[in-house]
C-alpha cells in the first residue's frame, strides 16, 4: 500500500501579514511581507515614540532623585552634607509631597571610594534608598536599631574588601550614591517644640569613611591572615545646612529634560545597577552607558512628544484617576481616598502581606511589576520603604490621598470644602492633613506657609474637635466664618490642590477599615 506526501503545507491566514494594514499609526504596506520604505519610516518613528513614553514612565524614580540631588547642589549642599529642617519644612521649598509635621534630615552619600559609616540619631523614622529609589534599609523605629540609633556600614556595588566582624549593620547598595532621609518627631514635648529633635540630629548624626581592618575587625583576624590591620577612625560630624525657609527646587522636569537627567544618572552609576530589560528601553532611544546621548532632529522631535505623553500619563496615574488601577483604599465605589502602594507594595510586585494573629501572611507572588503603581508613587512622592505600606500597628506611617470631592470633581482653589474625620483617629503618635499644589506636588503656597492641620500644636494650632469627638477641617481661600484657624487650610484661587492624610503609628481601625475619613463636601 503506497502513501502520498503533500509537497506543500497550507499556510494559515492568521500567520501572514496582508499587503495593506490599516492601523492607528496609519496605512502600513508590504510587498509579500516586506515593508515598503514609507512603512519602515512610519513604524520606526512609532517605535521610537513608544520607547520614549515607556522610558519616561519607567524612570520617574531615578530622574526624581537626580533632580533632588541637583536641587541640593544648586542650594550649595554637597554630597555628605546634611539638609535639616530645624523648624519643619514649609511651602517655600519645592519637594514632592514633603510634610510640615516632622523634622526632616536629608543627605546624599557617595560610596564610590569605598564603604561609608553612618551613625543615625535615636528616636527617628528613616530610610536609605539607592539612586533608583530601591530600598536599601530602614533605620530608626522600623530599622534594626529600633529607634535607639545605630551604626550602619553602607557598602557600594562591586566592593570586595574586608568587612567588619560585628558592631555595624552592614547594608549593600546597587548604586554608588545613596540617599538618606529621616524624620524626627516633635510631639514628645507638650508645646511640640522642634528644637530638641533638631539638636539631637546634629549631635548624634555622624558620617565617616570606613577603615578596612579597623573598628569591627579583631586583631586576631589580622594575625590569622583574614584581613588587614587598619586604623580605628573617630566619628565625624558633617556640615549641616538649615532647610527651614530655604527656597529651593527639587522637582524633576516634565519635558525633554527628563531624558537628559536620565542620561546623567546612567552615566553616573555602574551599568550593573540597571535591569537589562529597563536599560534596553533607554538604549532604544540612544541613552547608553559610556555613549553620548545626542538625538538628531527627527528623534528629538519624537522625544519631545513622547515626554509630553509620558508626563501626561504619569500624572494621570499619580492622581489616582485611572479607574482600573485598583488604588482606591476602601472597597466600595463611594470613597475617593486612595493609596497606590497597597496594590504592589514597596517593591511594586505584590500587595503588602497581611498581619494575622498567626503571623505574616503574604499574598501569592504575581511575578509582574505593577508599573502604574511605581510611576504613581514616584511622580507624586519620594523615598520607598516597607514601613510606608506595612499592615503593622504602632510602627511607621500610613497615607491616604484625595484629589477630588465626593462627586469626583477635582478640587478648585477658589471654592470652599470641608472634610470630617470621625472620632478616635487611628494614630498612636499623631495625625495630619497637608495640602499640595497639583502642578508641583509640593506644599501649597499661600499666606499659610505651613498648609496643614492636625493633632500637633506646631507649626499651626492643634485641630479642635466637635462635641461628638470628630474633627472637621475646611479648605478655602479665605477663613470661613465660625471656623478656627486650627481647622482651616488656606487654598489659592488660581491653583488646583490635593491632600494627604497621614497617620503616624497607625492603629488597627485603619487597617481593618472600621474607621474611615469622610468625603470632601463642596460647601460653596
Amino acid at each position: 500500500m503506497s502513501t502520498t506526501r503533500a509537497t506543500r503545507t497550507a499556510v494559515p491566514s492568521e500567520v501572514t501579514t496582508p499587503s495593506r494594514v490599516e492601523a492607528g499609526v496609519g496605512t502600513l504596506e508590504f510587498t509579500d511581507g516586506y515593508p515598503v520604505a514609507e512603512t519602515v519610516t512610519r513604524l520606526r518613528d512609532h517605535l521610537d515614540h513608544i520607547h520614549g513614553v515607556d522610558t519616561f514612565m519607567n524612570t520617574v524614580q531615578g530622574v526624581s532623585l537626580m533632580a533632588i540631588r541637583n536641587g541640593f547642589h544648586d542650594a550649595g549642599i554637597d554630597d555628605g552634607e546634611v539638609l535639616v529642617f530645624s523648624e519643619l519644612m514649609d511651602s517655600r521649598s519645592l519637594f514632592l509631597t514633603g510634610n510640615a509635621d516632622t523634622v526632616y534630615f536629608w543627605v546624599f552619600l557617595d560610596l564610590s571610594d569605598g564603604p561609608v559609616v553612618l551613625e543615625t540619631p535615636s528616636d527617628t523614622l528613616g530610610v536609605i534608598d539607592d539612586m533608583w529609589f530601591r530600598w536599601v534599609t530602614d533605620f530608626g523605629l522600623p530599622g534594626p536599631d529600633r529607634g535607639q540609633g545605630g551604626t550602619y556600614l553602607l557598602v557600594p556595588p562591586g566592593y570586595e574588601g574586608p568587612l567588619p566582624e560585628g558592631g555595624f549593620y552592614v547594608k549593600h547598595s546597587q548604586t554608588n550614591l545613596v540617599v538618606v532621609v529621616g524624620r524626627a518627631f516633635i510631639n514628645a514635648n507638650p508645646d511640640c517644640d522642634p528644637a530638641p529633635s533638631a539638636d539631637r540630629i546634629r549631635e548624634q548624626l555622624k558620617i565617616s569613611p570606613y577603615s578596612p581592618g579597623g573598628l569591627g575587625r579583631s586583631v586576631g583576624s589580622y594575625l590569622t591572615g583574614k584581613g588587614p590591620l587598619g586604623k580605628v577612625l573617630g566619628s565625624k560630624s558633617p556640615r549641616f545646612v538649615e532647610g527651614t525657609g530655604l527656597a529651593m527646587n527639587t522637582i524633576p522636569p516634565a519635558d525633554f529634560g527628563h531624558y537628559e537627567l536620565l542620561d546623567a544618572l546612567v552615566q553616573l552609576e555602574p551599568a550593573e545597577a540597571l535591569d537589562p530589560e529597563l536599560a534596553g528601553q533607554f538604549a532604544a532611544i540612544g541613552i547608553v552607558k559610556g555613549e553620548t546621548f545626542a538625538p538628531d532632529a527627527r528623534l528629538r522631535a519624537i522625544l519631545d512628544d513622547a515626554a509630553a505623553v509620558g508626563n501626561a500619563a504619569s500624572r494621570m496615574v499619580a492622581v489616582g484617576a485611572h479607574p482600573t488601577d485598583g488604588f482606591r483604599y476602601y472597597d466600595d465605589s463611594g470613597s475617593q481616598w486612595w493609596n497606590m502602594l497597597f496594590e504592589g507594595g514597596f517593591e511594586f510586585l505584590n500587595p503588602p502581606p497581611l498581619v494575622t494573629p498567626d503571623g505574616v501572611e503574604p499574598f501569592p507572588d504575581s511575578g509582574a511589576r505593577k508599573l502604574h503603581s511605581r510611576t504613581s508613587m514616584f511622580y507624586a512622592a519620594t523615598c520607598i520603604t516597607p514601613a510606608m505600606c506595612m499592615r503593622l500597628t504602632n510602627v511607621g506611617s500610613q497615607y491616604l490621598m484625595a484629589n477630588v470631592d465626593e462627586n469626583g470633581a477635582p478640587f478648585d482653589g477658589s471654592k470652599t470644602y470641608r472634610v470630617t474625620l470621625p472620632k478616635d483617629i487611628p494614630a498612636a503618635r499623631f495625625w495630619s492633613l497637608n495640602a499640595y499644589d497639583n502642578q508641583t506636588r509640593s506644599l501649597l503656597q499661600t499666606d499659610q506657609i505651613s498648609p496643614r492641620a492636625g493633632s500637633q500644636s506646631f507649626p499651626s494650632p492643634a485641630a479642635e474637635a466637635e462635641p461628638d469627638g470628630s474633627i472637621v477641617v475646611s479648605f478655602a481661600p479665605m477663613q470661613p466664618d465660625g471656623v478656627s484657624r486650627a481647622n482651616w487650610i488656606q487654598t489659592d484661587p488660581e491653583r488646583g490642590w490635593f491632600v494627604i492624610l497621614r497617620l503616624y503609628s497607625p492603629l488597627q481601625p485603619f487597617f481593618d477599615k472600621s474607621w474611615r475619613p469622610g468625603e470632601f463636601e463642596l460647601v460653596s
